[in-house]
């Protein structure tokens, strides 16, 4: 199997997730990508996904995954029946932490129990 076949499920994701610049090369049995993702939250993901397939130390992929906007950890667009401590729990694995994308979207929120389908909300850095 060639390491463009084993990490195909990578370059999906690098697709669906709109990865820009996008590069793929395969040499000497070694998969070579780079391209610009929009957050940190996104190399993130594509990152666990190469680490879900290789291991923590793949020898067969070489990834230069770089980054638009470090200001803001993500971008998240309210969907139907979430709520802050939902979104919290997705991004950080603490639902807790819901006060921290509150006071990142004060524009926009007056009220942390009170959030809208297609708000686009910060997700900020922690």
């Amino acid at each position: 199997m060639s390491a463009k076949a084993k990490y195909q499920a990578v370059l999906d994701l690098g697709q669906e997730l709109g990865i820009q610049g996008g590069d793929v090369s395969e040499e000497g049995g070694v998969l070579k990508i780079k391209g610009e993702a929009a957050t940190p939250y996104e190399k993130n993901i594509i990152w666990d996904k190469i680490k879900a397939i290789g291991g923590e130390s793949p020898s067969d992929i070489k990834a230069n995954i770089t980054v638009a906007d470090e200001s803001v950890y993500h971008k998240h667009t309210v969907k139907s029946g979430e709520s802050l401590s939902k979104i919290a729990k997705h991004y950080y694995g603490d639902a807790m932490k819901y006060n921290q994308i509150f006071q990142a979207n004060t524009n926009i929120l007056n009220n942390p129990d009170v959030i809208h389908p297609d708000q686009v909300l910060v997700i900020p850095n922690l």
